[in-house]
């Protein structure tokens, strides 16, 4: 596995009509983590220190559209962004690379393992979905849906979204206000269309990569319910987490919880 030592820098990396911005922080094993959807890399400031204190070098791939991260947002699949993702590793040359996608973002993780397997030595699924059931219905709740497309409509009162986030993002008495900001809701709507585009059975199991399933306790999106499914469909490749007092969310909720089980997971599988 290649390590260097890279603090506080950005680089990017170009192919055709795309560029994507990879923050790059802290040295020793690498770890790529993807974003949320509609949300950026930001998210992740706090995390990448935790991270770093422990000896695991953070790269943060900008989603195109968002900050030094360009490329059409039309027509897109999850190839589309999973490519993205394989440009910043190839770029920063640290393939195979453990690869961790947050809620929307573990889907892009899933999707890059699919087509680029030599890209990626492991995947986390951190806060995320299987997005398929066995019997091909999708595990959403409806209603919780309907919260969640309120918190990222700038349109809307503070309280409103408040609201929102509490129910679809967030446990019991966590503080959500830190979600108000962050949102990109043009970004968002192109990764909705993606993942419209792409069905799920295409990229479901990761390819062969093993898998590290961090579930949320309180998680309302990716139901703690179906925490069973992946290991159950994929085998002993796939091992589960829960963290307590979290929601889908789950990194500004339990950044130290989190910081561990990446850390272990990263280092453990480095030596």
């Amino acid at each position: 596995m290649q390590s260097q030592t890279i603090s506080g820098a950005s680089q990017c990396f170009s192919r055709g009509d795309v560029t994507i911005e990879v923050h790059d922080h802290g040295s020793g094993p690498a770890v790529f983590i993807l974003p949320s959807l509609g949300r950026g890399a930001q998210d992740y400031d706090e995390l990448t220190e935790l991270l770093n204190q422990r000896g695991v070098r953070v790269l943060r791939p900008e989603t195109r559209g968002i900050g030094n991260s360009t490329g059409p947002l039309a027509s897109l699949t999850m190839q589309d962004l999973a490519a993205d993702v394989a440009l910043a590793i190839e770029g920063t040359k640290l393939a195979p690379a453990f690869v961790a996608g947050h809620a929307f973002g573990n889907f892009v993780a899933r999707m890059l393992a699919t087509g680029w397997p030599d890209l990626v030595r492991a995947v986390a699924i951190v806060a995320g979905s299987p997005g398929i059931l066995p019997n091909g219905e999708l595990p959403y709740d409806p209603v919780i849906q309907r919260e969640l497309a309120k918190c990222s409509d700038l349109s809307l009162d503070d309280d409103v979204r408040i609201e929102a986030l509490n129910r679809a993002f967030f446990a019991p008495g966590n503080d959500s206000s830190v979600w108000l900001g962050g949102w990109h809701p043009e970004i968002k709507e192109a990764q909705r269309a993606a993942d419209a585009a792409t069905p799920v059975s295409v990229y479901f199991a990761a390819g062969k990569a093993p898998i590290l399933e961090v579930q949320a306790a309180c998680d309302t999106i990716a139901d703690a319910r179906y925490a069973h499914l992946l290991r159950e469909q994929l085998g002993a490749r796939v091992k589960t987490l829960v963290i307590e007092n979290a929601g889908h969310a789950l990194i500004p909720e339990q950044p130290l919880a989190v910081a561990d089980v990446i850390a272990a997971w990263v280092l453990g599988s480095a030596r």
